[in-house]
């Protein structure tokens, strides 16, 4: 169910558009960022305000990489996988990282502080290998870099 700050939000998504619909990606933005990601509940709750079906908004959803349909950790980690970040070593930065949280990507640390996941492009080709963690971007990665980052995201 959603909470009436959610609604309140995702209201106020519908008054600026034309169509109840052309809200769907900011609702689903509203109850990520409350809740880390969006539940099956959220879906229909978040489909009836808009008028859509469940598995319309599941579709868009879904379509989209940083919406989470399941859990993530506290702090998600994106690891840049283009061309630019493999030729300046995205191999042994991904080694290190799943070697150090001691999951693979697309999984979440037992304690729940972490989740790896791979991004196409991050748009910082100039300073690769890169990754964003949370809204943190963290570029010219080398494997001694990784452990300090980490440190700082309890």
């Amino acid at each position: 169910m959603l909470t009436e700050e959610e609604k309140t939000k995702i209201e106020a998504e519908i008054r600026e558009n034309e169509q109840k619909q052309a809200a769907c990606i900011g609702a689903l933005k509203i109850v990520q960022a409350h809740r880390g990601w969006v539940s099956d509940e959220a879906i229909k709750d978040i489909s009836e305000l808009l008028d859509m079906t469940p598995d319309e908004l599941d579709g868009i959803a879904t379509f989209y990489s940083l919406i989470f349909r399941r859990q993530v950790g506290r702090h998600v980690i994106l690891i840049c996988d283009s061309v630019s970040c493999w030729i300046m070593g995205y191999e042994n930065i991904l080694d290190r990282l799943k070697n150090r949280l001691g999951i693979e990507l697309g999984e979440t640390t037992p304690d729940g502080r972490f989740t790896l996941l791979p991004v196409a492009c991050i748009g910082l080709c100039d300073h690769a290998p890169a990754m964003i963690i949370d809204k943190d971007i963290h570029g010219d990665l080398d494997e001694e870099k990784i452990d300090d980052i980490l440190s700082g995201y309890v």
